[in-house]
């Protein structure tokens, strides 16, 4: 879990360090307006990039999951460096991709191989911590470091080439044990077709010598392609791109310009206001994430998080005149929606788990690389409408439109996602089962 982990922890220290350290970037270069094209620019480039990289990972990961882990984290590693040293805006924006690249390839790589390990009763909670607990983490270390960086009185255009570059620390740290990961069973069975590697791992990992016969049915080499799953699964695979589109745009929203946009309004510094969202809220609402996704369900934790998100930002809108006499309020108000996202999709639907449970072994690579991208281009685009919707229509406008988007996605969770807690990969997937079985087994699950 740490192993796989670390890269959204990454991740989630890159994302929200650029929004705090974002004036203080644009002020070094003497651009004077938060709100233009190069404030975009920046935030977007390492979301494009993650989409890039997302996208050509997918494909490489069917010669191997294990085969390009740690690459990931060398592009991460490289990008998160660069950024401490560029002469410029142009080139910190090439870091930045850079770093998108690496962090979109672990995005794909990482749940692949922490859920193909996974058993099915903790399987959700495995993935909650990992990816949706460890993006929360690296999120309250960029408020920190920043944090410490200023009250040490370190000057502005130093802070946050160190903010930012600090940035490849957590990607280095795992490197060397990423490439002592094992092979999962799966791969080396459904693609590889090497039962007798599949069978020694399963052996190194439940301590056991018994034979496996429960996988008999599955222990065949898949040779079907993506056109052939795509006609059995295209509801799920479609909704669950859809789905990290939509909330990307909604989380993004927030993440990346809430420390920005909003903290002045609610009288708190960026880095305070990053830190308390991520430390007072997302943590317990990743917490209460961890403890019901395994009992709860996928779907009721990710609609009812959704209503929470909705309800909070309705009541964000109603109560802006009050929220600027009382920024207090604004803050209660802003906590809810944090805490009510974290524990609905920011543990389900960005955190990847849609992706590699309803994908067949043989296409989940593929899959998840096509939802990861639908998130990262949702966040991209988030990157350049959201601050114009802000300018052009203000705040109650532009936070009106994430609600309208956060029910539609509560709807489509509601409608078109089979609920996968505590079966097996095999079941998710539909995978050991025949074409009209799989049918009937869709249709038994949306009933």
């Amino acid at each position: 879990m740490l192993t796989t982990g670390m890269g959204v922890f990454t991740d989630g220290y890159d994302l929200s360090s650029i929004g705090i350290v974002l004036p203080l970037v644009l002020a070094s270069f003497g651009i004077k307006h938060l709100i233009g094209w190069e404030s975009s620019l920046l935030v977007a480039s390492a979301l494009a990039g993650a989409a890039i990289g997302a996208l050509i990972f997918g494909v490489l990961a069917n010669k191997g999951r294990k085969t390009f882990y740690g690459i990931d984290m060398l592009l991460m590693t490289v990008g998160g460096l660069m950024q401490a040293f560029v002469p410029n805006i142009g080139w910190l924006i090439v870091a930045r991709i850079i770093l998108g690249i690496g962090a979109g390839a672990d995005y794909v790589l990482s749940p692949l191989i922490m859920v193909e390990h996974s058993n099915a009763k903790d399987r959700g909670k495995t993935v909650a911590t990992g990816f949706g607990l460890m993006w929360g983490l690296g999120a309250i270390l960029a408020s920190l470091v920043y944090m410490g960086l200023m009250a040490a009185g370190v000057p502005h255009p130093l802070v946050w080439r160190v903010a930012l570059g600090t940035g490849a620390l957590p990607s280095l740290s795992v490197m060397y044990l990423r490439r002592r990961v094992p092979e999962t069973a799966r791969y080396l069975v459904r693609i590889a077709g090497d039962n007798a590697a599949a069978e020694s791992v399963i052996a190194s990992v439940d301590q056991s010598t018994h034979n496996h016969t429960a996988w008999e049915e599955s222990m065949l080499r898949d040779q079907k392609g993506f056109g052939y799953y795509f006609a059995t699964h295209a509801r799920e695979f479609i909704i669950a791109s859809v789905l990290w589109f939509l909330f990307d745009i909604v989380g993004y929203a927030g993440n990346l310009f809430g420390p920005s946009l909003l903290a002045k309004g609610i009288g708190l510094t960026a880095g305070t206001f990053g830190l308390v969202m991520f430390a007072v809220f997302s943590l317990p609402g990743k917490a209460l994430a961890i403890g019901l996704i395994d009992r709860w369900g996928r779907k009721p934790l990710q609609v009812w998080g959704s209503v929470g998100e909705v309800v909070a930002l309705i009541l964000f809108i109603a109560l802006h005149g009050r929220i600027i006499a009382f920024p207090l309020l604004g803050l209660m108000i802003y906590g809810a929606y944090t805490l009510t996202g974290s524990m609905g999709p920011g543990s389900v639907s960005t955190a990847g788990i849609f992706g590699v449970e309803l994908a067949p072994t043989r296409v989940r690579s593929l899959v998840q690389a096509i939802t990861v991208a639908s998130g990262r281009i949702g966040a991209t685009l988030t990157s350049f409408v959201f601050p114009v919707l802000f300018k052009l229509y203000g705040q109650n406008f532009a936070v009106g439109f994430l609600a309208a988007l956060t029910v539609i996605a509560a709807l489509l969770t509601a409608w078109g996602i089979p609920e996968t807690k505590q079966a097996s990969l095999e079941d998710t997937a539909r995978e050991s089962l025949g074409v009209n079985a799989s049918l009937a087994y869709a249709s038994q699950h949306d009933a």
